[in-house]
């Protein structure tokens, strides 16, 4: 097993090499056939196999464009993210304020139009489970 995997990886790193070059065949005066990757003097060789091409040359990024208008796309999603995350963490701080106070403090009361109103004690525990449950889902 081990000499089937070291064959196949010989070839596999050897092909490569074997199609740097170019490979001419001919004809000698006996009429037997060669092939060598150098022509012999005076006599006509054809290429069987030809050279590789070279390597494309990477693209040269255009100038502007493109990048700088993804450039300017990265830092306004930047922007609305970090926008987005102060008003999370604004969100954050004042429900937990509000918690505080719904669990300090028995005597809530609410401005209901124009009128103040103490919270039930039932009311109470409604807005302190709804108050645990926001900070839960949106704060860390």
């Amino acid at each position: 097993m081990r000499m089937i995997f070291l064959t196949a990886s010989l070839l596999v790193g050897l092909s490569p090499m074997c199609m740097a070059g170019q490979v001419y065949k001919w004809v000698d005066a006996q009429g037997v056939t060669h092939f060598g990757a150098q022509p012999p003097e005076g006599t006509e060789a054809t290429t069987v196999i030809k050279s590789a091409p070279p390597p494309a040359k990477p693209a040269a990024p255009p100038s502007g464009g493109v990048i700088g208008d993804q450039k300017a796309i990265d830092q306004q999603v930047k922007k609305q993210i970090a926008e987005q995350e102060a008003q999370l963490k604004a969100f954050c701080e004042q429900a937990r304020t509000n918690l505080a106070q719904l669990q300090n403090n028995p005597r809530v009361r609410e401005d209901v139009e124009g009128e103040m109103r103490r919270l039930t004690d039932e009311e109470r525990r409604l807005r302190i489970d709804e108050t645990r449950k926001q900070i839960e889902e949106n704060c860390q």
